[in-house]
């Protein structure tokens, strides 16, 4: 093992997700020199097994979020200018049905308040389809249809999403390390003292010390041998972005900050080998009235999500016969004569706080715990959106902030551009 507590940093990230990335930029941003931890590779986690969704959330609206709905449509329009290469709009179909369970116009009123939320956006408006053109809808169910909209909102690849953030931070001059797993972390007078674990390859015939620096995760060389180092650094402020697993940095972390008890709720997606339209659709489960959507995923059909409780690890999330079963029934009764088979799947873990409500029907809002009410030293990020990210990471360096003093030069995110993620 060898042992490097050298260097202090403003700022120490654990946590490669799109919530971990947004800070990290942000933070660098701001002046504060960041350094940013992940185990395994960037989005590896729940960030890479989302919808792919850039949006406000229509369905948001139902539980009366409208803050979190409008912070989700402004930054959906800020992803749109600054990530033109990863980010773009596209028609949503919402088909309502003589059993739907919002009325027709329930739904003109919903789509309305959409569109006020996001500033009256004129790419915002939504339409009523023309039943003469029904029939153009992909095989989409006819019977009992009785009125289709369709509306804006936008897509993305997730995982390239979080590189792009990432690739923007250390454009700024933050540090990353991964993979690189978080062992454990001491409280000292001036912030923490963070211990990490990362692997570096030496070949059999290199009789000096290790590299320390770390990998490409995919590197190899059959001369090469692995071997284990172990590292610490110091930080003024400590971020956990564990998503998942926030918890379980907690509880490595002496003496433990504050925190809140979770329920790890998993959404399962299919893909499907055929695209069934370049457009995407919002449907309705029969059965529990859940949202669904049926999304173009490059040549093929994003299907999902479900909400089903999960216990375990958070590294063996995976579909349940019950979700994969759930999801097709849904797809089959709105396309009864799609032909396409399930070429692959995946599943991501949201964060919310513990509680006897049903899963969708609890809070969206990202929850920031510190150690302390003033001048904290340590922040948790528990649940955030793949939208709202950067407005996250904007709270949460204002808390940065209340304790390190904000430095004279930094740069806004809301203007900083970001492209695909270079190999």
């Amino acid at each position: 093992m060898n042992n490097n507590n050298d260097t202090t940093y403003d700022v120490v990230v654990i946590g490669g997700g799109i919530q971990g990335a947004g800070v990290a930029q942000a933070a660098q941003a701001a002046g504060y020199s960041t350094l940013i931890l992940e185990k395994t590779d960037w989005a590896a986690g729940t960030s890479s097994k989302s919808s792919k969704l850039i949006h406000g959330g229509l369905r948001y609206l139902q539980g009366g979020e409208l803050s979190l709905v409008q912070e989700g449509l402004q930054e959906r329009a800020l992803l749109l200018k600054n990530a033109p290469e990863l980010v773009h709009s596209n028609w949503f179909y919402l088909p309502v049905y003589k059993h739907s369970n919002y009325h027709s116009w329930q739904i003109h009123s919903g789509l309305t308040l959409y569109w006020m939320l996001s500033g009256f956006h004129e790419e915002s408006k939504f339409e009523v389809v023309p039943e003469s053109q029904w029939s153009e809808l992909a095989g989409l169910e006819a019977k009992d249809l009785q009125k289709v909209y369709r509306y804006h909102d936008a897509q993305t690849d997730d995982a390239k999403l979080t590189a792009a953030v990432i690739q923007s931070a250390v454009s700024l001059g933050a540090e990353t390390c991964c993979p690189a797993e978080f062992i454990n972390a001491e409280q000292t007078e001036d912030g923490y003292r963070v211990c990490y674990k990362t692997s570096s390859q030496k070949t059999s015939t290199d009789k000096n010390s290790a590299d320390k620096t770390c990998i490409d995760k995919n590197s190899s060389d059959k001369n090469n041998t692995q071997t284990e180092d172990e590292n610490s650094v110091s930080c003024r402020f400590l971020v956990n972005a564990g998503g998942p697993w926030v918890n379980h940095v907690v509880s490595a972390i002496s003496p433990p900050p504050r925190s809140i008890e979770v329920d790890l709720v998993q959404g399962a997606h299919l893909i499907l080998d055929k695209k069934i339209s370049d457009q995407c659709f919002y449907l309705e489960s029969p059965t529990d009235k859940r949202a669904i959507f049926v999304l173009p995923w490059y040549d093929k059909t994003l299907l999902g999500t479900t909400e089903t409780l999960f216990e375990g690890n958070p590294e063996d999330a995976s579909p349940t016969e019950q979700e994969r079963q759930y999801l097709l029934e849904v797809l089959a009764s709105h396309f009864p004569e799609y032909d396409g088979n399930v070429c692959g799947e995946m599943a991501g873990l949201r964060v919310l706080p513990s509680g006897r409500q049903k899963h969708y029907h609890r809070s969206r809002e990202v929850r920031l715990i510190t150690d302390q009410p003033r001048r904290p030293h340590y922040l948790g990020i528990y649940g955030g959106k793949l939208t709202g990210y950067r407005a996250t990471a904007e709270k949460v360096v204002k808390e940065i902030g209340e304790t390190l003093g904000v430095p004279e030069n930094w740069v806004d995110t809301k203007t900083l551009p970001l492209t695909l993620p270079t190999v």
